[in-house]
């Protein structure tokens, strides 16, 4: 088995880093009972073959999964929908480069760079360019507009900027 993991950040995340991600997982989690999806924190990995052949591991720092059975062992092998990473000084290059450029690839339609230091949210969506999938930034939420962040592709599903980013 050929494994790509990426060690990007030894010495852990900074506490504000994680409480954005259990802000997030905690608001949406109760929204998805009963449905197909589930929303997973930084725990879970995804094997994905790259498209130059190589095969990939990555662990977003947040997901929502709606093909939760296909997965070898505890590894999912099909896209999430959605990917949030939470940035920081060590991941932030990664993030919006080749992770990017990953799920880019497995065509997550809907792709979130949340920065919890400057407060602001980049939303990409997964769109066409002669058949080939391509990013594109569709808002850039700050405390400014932050009546605006939502989640494109779960339209039912709500959370807020105050929540997002609460006691961070």
């Amino acid at each position: 088995m050929d494994i790509d993991l990426k060690i990007t950040d030894i010495a852990g995340a900074m506490p504000e880093h994680s409480m954005v991600i259990v802000n997030f997982v905690s608001a949406i989690r109760s929204q998805l009972k009963n449905s197909t999806c589930f929303v997973f924190s930084d725990n879970v990995q995804y094997h994905f073959k790259a498209k130059n052949g190589e095969a990939k591991t990555v662990i977003p720092d947040a997901s929502i999964n709606c093909r939760v059975k296909v997965r070898r062992g505890n590894s999912f092998i099909d896209a999430p929908r959605f990917v949030m990473e939470v940035l920081s000084p060590s991941t932030e290059k990664y993030d919006r480069t080749e992770k990017m450029e990953l799920y880019c690839q497995q065509e997550v339609e809907e792709y979130w760079l949340v920065d919890w230091l400057a407060k602001k949210v980049e939303i990409y969506l997964l769109d066409y360019e002669e058949d080939r999938p391509a990013y594109y930034l569709a808002n850039t939420v700050t405390e400014n507009n932050k009546e605006e962040l939502r989640l494109c592709h779960f339209p039912d599903i709500r959370i807020t900027f105050d929540e997002l980013f609460e006691e961070v």
